[in-house]
């Protein structure tokens, strides 16, 4: 492993290709002996003045050296390994040597968990983490935040991209000297992977998150994007599928104290995550931001918890970011103890929410799987920076320039969510036991299952699905029927329609009800227009393969038979040659037009959604 400050030495520049390159956002970095720290506790990056950040080994180092000096209150976990072998860690801080979950929860004491370096070249969370646990327990001085709350943190989750280690990781980055990278040890961007779970990080994850079942979450980053005035950005999610309790805590409380804090605390806040809806003119506005849950706050949504994503600003120096992120998490934690008893009540109600899904007639309401902008807007003041726009000749698009001029305008912010696809809830759902990765991603996420005891057949409703098309590039290491980064692309995922059909299940299919706390983990696995089910991803590709085909010897003599018996059909035929030269020059669609409108075809079942969607448990057999 490299130590930590070996990175010090590619400050001056880097030798490539006979040419020496010099970061432009580095020019200014300080040196270890311009530093000059005696204190024995400053962090790696606090002794190098926020130069660099220590790599895995020098981290981990650290860690250890505290938990020895405040064994009673800090203890290091390992919760998994990473794909190249590497030990995944949590910290756990409680004010009295108590680090078992489920005593902290029975003591009615909230959890937060802190997530860093899933993006590993975004080390902010990281450094911060560090500071304020040597803070909390050493120096004594935020010792106040652990009066109530216990608080977990990951150091590195991404540990195979935080060894990935370079100074050329984030080309939009101010330092630190060397950063880890975006994918992990496969290349696959882990906050991308928490609904799919195809990860090993992800599949521990689950199983850590699950243990400890935080009351609040956070996910350190660092933006990419636009340049402006704040050096701390932050969202918590309040979306239509946050129960409503929940997302006015978000909104009158949690969201308002935490933009004071920060901003009294020598920093400057913006409480969204800010996107711009034109890169190349930032006067049109703030764009919306969508949360499915292949993102890790939208992953919350789905468990019931206050997520926050914290986006520290790219071109703020590394001191500004991990100081800025310090006193994010600070302010959450003074927050969190003073709000203990309405942010476990709110949880729990939560969770009660969420057991009550399948109960019917409730599931007659509809639950929205995918949203999008609303269409309206609302003032926000932003606080950017002046800046010049110019024909490039480079890129030949207008190029956005700029200064350090503040900017203080009100600019229209998308605002509001507008349904894109929604569904009525079963009380159940039946996945035939052939189906074993669909069922396999359930059972790493912990959602309850049982399993049939022997076949059956029944009427179930499911879905027939037509018009897909899968993007030809990959997308973390699949095809999927939605384009890339984009959320729900209407007219790729094509059309699944709601149908009444007989079908079997062998011995051993998994029934999942609707009457538990992960209700909404099945509904957005399992209902294919969800944007992140598994039919989006690609789990259920077969099913859209057609095995059986017609000759067209046999063919011709079956198209005449079926247009002599039905002239309707003979006559939707002749309209459909008269009308679409393509499909009147092509022989196979001709022959094509009468096979699928056999029952030959229709026994190929191209296109069925195999998963049932059950209103209720009478007859299925399962185990007393």
């Amino acid at each position: 492993m490299r130590n930590g400050l070996a990175g010090l030495a590619l400050l001056a520049g880097t030798v490539a290709m006979g040419q020496t390159v010099t970061s432009p956002h580095l020019m200014d970095a300080p040196t270890v002996a311009s530093c000059n720290s005696t204190d024995e506790w400053a962090t790696p990056a606090e002794k190098a003045c926020y130069a660099i950040t220590p790599d895995y080994a020098a981290t981990m180092a650290y860690l250890d050296r505290v938990q020895k000096a405040a064994p009673g209150q800090v203890k290091i976990e390992t919760f998994g390994r990473t794909g190249e072998g590497r030990d995944l860690d949590i910290v756990i801080v409680s004010k009295d040597g108590v680090f078992d979950p489920a005593e902290i929860h029975a003591a009615k004491r909230p959890v937060v968990l802190v997530q860093n370096s899933i993006h590993a070249g975004e080390t902010d969370g990281k450094d911060a983490c560090l500071a304020l646990l040597r803070d909390m327990v050493v120096t004594k001085s935020k010792s106040a935040l652990l009066d109530r709350a216990v608080f977990v943190f990951i150091p590195m989750y991404n540990a195979d991209g935080h060894e990935r280690r370079s100074r050329y990781s984030r080309i939009n980055q101010d330092g630190p000297a060397e950063m880890g990278w975006r994918g992990n040890g496969m290349n696959l961007n882990l906050n991308r992977d928490y609904l799919k779970a195809d990860a090993p990080e992800t599949r521990s994850f689950l199983a850590m998150f699950h243990r400890w079942l935080p009351d609040f979450f956070v996910d350190d980053h660092v933006t990419d994007g636009a340049d402006y005035q704040y050096d701390v950005t932050f969202t918590i999610d309040d979306g239509p599928n946050l129960p409503a309790a929940t997302a006015k805590w978000v909104d009158d409380v949690a969201t308002p104290t935490l933009e004071k804090y920060v901003d009294g605390h020598g920093h400057l806040a913006a409480p969204t995550y800010i996107t711009l809806t034109n890169d190349n003119d930032p006067s049109q506005g703030l764009g919306f931001n969508d949360n499915p849950p292949r993102f890790s706050t939208g992953y919350m949504i789905l468990e019931g918890r206050p997520g926050m994503l914290a986006e520290l600003h790219m071109l703020k120096d590394y001191k500004t970011r991990v100081t800025g992120n310090y006193e994010l998490l600070a302010g959450l934690m003074e927050m969190v103890n003073r709000e203990a008893d309405k942010l476990i009540a709110l949880n729990a109600a939560a969770d009660k929410e969420a057991e009550a899904m399948g109960a019917h007639p409730l599931s007659n309401v509809k639950y929205p799987l995918a949203l999008s902008w609303g269409g309206q807007t609302t003032p926000f003041l932003f606080r950017g920076y002046k800046y010049t726009r110019e024909l490039s000749a480079v890129s030949g698009a207008m190029w956005v320039r700029y200064t350090h001029e503040p900017w203080n305008v009100s600019l229209p912010f998308q605002s509001g969510y507008k349904v894109a696809a929604e569904t009525t809830l079963p009380a159940a759902y039946l996945i035939p036991a052939q189906w074993t990765q669909v069922i396999d991603v359930l059972a790493a996420h912990q959602v309850e299952m049982t399993r049939t005891t022997a076949p059956w057949s029944g009427d179930v409703e499911t879905y027939r699905c037509a018009g897909m098309t899968w993007q030809e590039t990959p997308f973390e290491g699949r095809h999927p029927t939605f384009n890339g980064e984009a959320m729900h692309d209407a007219g790729r995922f094509g059309n699944c329609v709601l149908v009444r059909e007989r079908m079997s299940f062998p011995s051993g299919s998994a029934l999942v009800r609707l009457n538990q706390r992960l209700s909404k983990v099945a509904v957005e696995w399992l209902e294919p227009q969800a944007p992140d089910s598994a039919m989006q991803w690609g789990f259920f590709d077969s099913i859209f393969e057609q095995k059986e085909y017609g000759e067209a010897y046999v063919l011709e003599e079956l198209s005449r038979e079926m247009m002599a018996k039905d002239p309707q059909l003979k006559s939707e035929f002749e309209k459909k040659v008269a009308s679409d030269p393509v499909f009147a020059g092509n022989p196979y669609a001709r022959l094509e037009f009468f096979y699928e409108r056999s029952p030959w075809y229709a026994a190929n079942r191209v296109g069925l959604y195999p998963v049932g969607r059950l209103g209720s448990l009478e007859g299925i057999p399962l185990a007393k």
